[in-house]
C-alpha cells in the first residue's frame, strides 16, 4: 500500500493460538480485554488509534503464542 493512500491498522487475535497469557491485556488494555476464561479478546472493532500503534506493535512482538496480528488496511473515506 502506498503512503499516499489513507490507512489505518487493525488488531486481531487467533483464538486457536491464544493460551491466555494476558500479555496483550497488560501491555495495551485500551485495545485488549480477556474473556471469562482468561483468553484475550479485542476491544471494539479492533481499529488501532494512531497514538496506540506502538503499543499494538509491542503486543504483537510479546505474544508468546504469536496469536496477535496487526494489519494495515485502507481507511474508508
Amino acid at each position: 500500500m502506498s503512503d499516499t493512500v489513507p490507512s489505518t491498522h487493525v488488531v486481531s487475535i487467533n483464538h486457536d493460538r491464544c493460551q491466555g497469557h494476558s500479555r496483550c491485556c497488560s501491555i495495551a488494555p485500551q485495545l485488549f480485554d480477556s474473556d471469562d476464561l482468561g483468553f484475550g479478546v479485542v476491544r471494539g472493532d479492533g481499529l488501532v488509534p494512531e497514538d496506540l500503534l506502538d503499543k499494538a506493535r509491542l503486543v504483537v512482538a510479546n505474544c508468546p503464542e504469536f496469536a496477535v496480528t496487526l494489519k494495515r488496511i485502507a481507511k474508508a473515506e
